[in-house]
């Protein structure tokens, strides 16, 4: 019951700010925009999609390695290619997770190992996305005057860089109830291999590399939509204000970030002076490149083994 209710919130809080959002866009409009050569913008966006997705299965094998979960490079890519069907369908931005791990704990590394692994990933993940948005302060607070839109940025981005090393100062920490108490030595667990992961002369370069990357990735996605509508929009200005808004959108309280992403990114072209409007364009047709990238999921997941042996008996997950 308890799941039900927040399932139904999520859809809620997603059809309301989506309903929000919508008001400042005009559909006809933004439908008139699209021609021959915005479906090859779009085309490259979900291209550059599926790299993004490769080099973040790059960095899962790292981390998965050292967990305790090696997966194939093959293996690994077609769970994350699963997963994004997930995220796209399950009530959280975070649904394809769950289903990640499930598949690799099924693949025969174990519930605790597969965890471990996606946990770290995320982390990590989220620290890199921390680390772009601080180190493009000095030109963010240029673009953005308004002294909400600051504020609202400082306190996004600090929050997420305190909890991240707050994360990475726990793994530090040799305190033995951490190690053996139920509310942390899970926890403190993640931290200790994060730490490890980051402070290895063998996989702290290449797993920072790739973090950032996905991160990159992701700017030239939304500039491919921003170019796939003619919108005026420099790409300075997409690499300034697309990673907050993916950093807000992270927050599990709707569908797939749909809403969330919409109405933040129409906040963050307002805050810069830009077309709200054209930030909610270019935020619904992002979000369509990764629903058909999740669509694309979808099949692999209909035709995939995992999925034959799922419907081939019950699941039984430990308590």
């Amino acid at each position: 019951m308890r799941q039900l209710l927040l399932s139904t919130l999520k859809i809620v809080v997603s059809a309301a700010l989506l309903y929000l959002a919508l008001r400042k866009v005009d559909l006809a409009e933004l439908a008139a925009r699209l021609n021959v050569s915005s479906l090859g913008w779009i085309g490259l966006a979900i291209a550059v999609t599926f790299l993004q997705i490769f080099v973040g299965v790059l960095r899962w094998r790292e981390i998965g390695a050292l967990c305790g979960a090696p997966l194939p490079t093959r293996q690994a890519m077609r769970f994350n290619v699963i997963g994004t069907f997930f995220n796209q369908t399950l009530p959280s931005s975070i649904g394809g997770d769950a289903v990640r791990l499930w598949l690799v704990a099924r693949s025969g590394a174990g519930w605790r190992a597969a965890a471990y692994s996606i946990f770290v990933d995320r982390a990590i993940g989220l620290m890199a996305l921390a680390v772009i948005v601080v180190a493009s302060l000095p030109w963010s607070y240029r673009l953005i005057a308004d002294p909400t839109g600051r504020s609202a940025l400082l306190l996004v981005d600090f929050a997420a860089l305190a909890g991240g090393l707050g994360f990475l100062l726990l793994g530090r920490l040799q305190w033995p109830w951490l190690k053996h108490w139920w509310g942390t030595h899970h926890i403190h667990a993640c931290s200790a291999i994060a730490n490890r992961v980051l402070f290895s002369r063998a996989h702290g370069p290449r797993v920072a590399l790739l973090s950032l990357l996905v991160h990159v990735l992701t700017v030239v996605i939304a500039w491919c939509v921003v170019r796939s509508i003619a919108a005026p929009v420099r790409f300075d200005q997409v690499f300034q204000l697309v990673p907050p808004v993916m950093m807000i959108t992270m927050m599990p309280i709707s569908i797939a970030g749909w809403g969330v992403r919409e109405a933040t990114m129409g906040l963050a072209f307002g805050y810069a002076g830009l077309m709200a409007s054209e930030g909610v364009n270019v935020s619904l047709l992002f979000g369509a490149v990764y629903f058909i990238v999740g669509a694309i999921g979808g099949l692999v997941w209909i035709f995939s083994a995992e999925k034959a042996a799922r419907g081939a008996g019950p699941i039984s997950i430990p308590k």
